[in-house]
């Protein structure tokens, strides 16, 4: 837009933990992490810059996203401190040994965990008396931001592995928060994660054949068939295989497989997507300052309906801001089935004038000079977004049986894992891949 690349979906990746070895590999084959004297040396042009994150709360802005207690009313202060602390330690204790990893496949998975697989966030902090309407907004941000859905409808599990995995929960004041307060290590490009797609699909040149909409897969004894529809030249393909990796919502594979093993049916209905919103608004000179920290990679406004909005601009090395892209992200999973079914009928009936309109007024509460400085607004909707890891997905034995699959359908998506990170996605067609190629025959058809 405008010259400038902006994201129409996710915009980046964490910096892999030493578990991620299919994400460390990847990174390390595209250049982008080298180890030089025993430590992990990233390209200083893809990590994220600083600022990297400020909250727009009490009038103003602060560093970070955890509401910190002095914006807080004071009537507040006290019991959100507590809570901070309390829920620190709950997530530092059900952490421990190695009972959070990313891919979660080589987590140690105990009945702990399925304990906590089988309640909603929310009830578990309700049951701890953790009830502080800051904690509980940053809580609910977090599972928005990473799963499509509010506390209500992911699991314990999953709101406990968005910190355990990955930089933990340090309350302000403590040791650890100091450390934090530097940011979580990030990679990102301005037109997110697209920057990866491409270059995952560079090598395999004409070897790609884009373009088709697959009809349907069927498996035989000897092989496996693929029934598509060549767009450009509209008409019917077929086409033969030893093996077939199914990378696709496990709701559509379970559509488009002739033969859907039981276990695909089970997960296809167990599985709920939530709905997203992606707008590009391309402004042409830089945004009133207001109170506070200064414009950051990512920008969050405290008790708003969307998730905020990142500055495409950020990673450029120009001293001072002028015209930019805002993309703003609105995750509408709701806080129940009946919220998320309406959301979705939602984003596909109303039109476009209607949802920018809600995005303008969103972001108009700490910068009153945007709609004066707007020049364009792109909107992407998905209406199957993320996996939500709502209670008893994520200790599935269905998702268990589809990940070991011995037929000649192989599946590979993140719904596997029950949510949508890169890191699943990433492990489960590597794992996919490796079972397929060496199955097949050692001659070539």
């Amino acid at each position: 837009m405008g010259g400038m690349r902006c994201p129409l979906g996710a915009h980046y990746l964490p910096v892999p933990g030493d578990t991620a070895i299919e994400v460390i590999e990847l990174l390390e084959e595209l250049g982008l992490r080298k180890m030089v004297n025993g430590r992990a040396d990233y390209d200083e042009r893809t990590l994220c810059h600083s600022p990297q994150e400020r909250l727009f709360i009490g009038g103003g802005w602060r560093d970070g996203l955890l509401p910190p207690i002095e914006a807080l009313p004071a009537a507040e202060r006290k019991a959100a401190l507590a809570n901070y602390r309390a829920f620190g330690a709950a997530v530092a204790e059900a952490g421990r040994g190695d009972a959070f990893a990313i891919p979660t496949a080589r987590s140690r998975w105990t009945p702990a965990l399925d304990a906590l697989d089988a309640t909603t966030f929310a009830a578990w902090l309700d049951r701890r008396g953790l009830l502080a309407p800051a904690l509980r907004w940053y809580l609910d941000y977090c599972c928005r931001d990473d799963y499509g859905a509010g506390a209500a409808q992911v699991s314990a599990w999953a709101g406990i592995h968005y910190f355990a995995s990955r930089h933990g929960f340090h309350a302000p004041g403590s040791d650890e928060s100091l450390a934090a307060d530097s940011g979580e290590g990030l990679l990102t490009w301005p037109e997110g994660n697209a920057w990866l797609a491409a270059h995952l699909a560079a090598p395999l040149g004409d070897r790609l054949h884009p373009g088709r909409v697959v009809l349907r897969v069927s498996e035989s004894r000897d092989a496996a068939t693929i029934e598509a529809w060549n767009v450009a030249e509209r008409q019917r393909e077929r086409w033969i295989a030893s093996r077939v990796i199914l990378a696709t919502p496990l709701f559509v594979s379970a559509r488009i497989l002739d033969t859907p093993p039981p276990a695909l049916v089970e997960a296809g209905r167990l599985v709920r997507h939530a709905p997203w919103l992606v707008a590009n608004l391309q402004i042409d000179a830089a945004l009133d300052g207001q109170p506070g920290a200064p414009l950051s990679w990512d920008n969050v406004l405290y008790d708003s309906p969307g998730l905020g909005y990142v500055d495409d601009m950020h990673q450029s090395t120009m001293p001072f801001a002028e015209a930019t892209v805002l993309t703003a992200y609105w995750a509408l999973g709701g806080n129940d089935d009946a919220e998320l079914g309406a959301n979705r009928a939602r984003l596909l009936r109303e039109d476009w004038h209607t949802w920018t309109s809600r995005v303008i007024a969103d972001l108009a509460t700490p910068h009153p000079d945007l709609p004066a400085k707007l020049k364009r607004v792109d909107l992407m909707r998905y209406g199957h977004a993320m996996s939500i890891p709502s209670p008893g997905v994520r200790s599935s034995v269905a998702l268990r049986a589809l990940a070991d699959s011995t037929g000649r359908v192989h599946f590979a998506h993140t719904d596997l894992s029950a949510y949508s990170v890169f890191e699943e996605a990433l492990f489960h067609g590597t794992r996919a891949g490796h079972a397929a190629a060496s199955a097949r025959p050692s001659s070539r058809v």
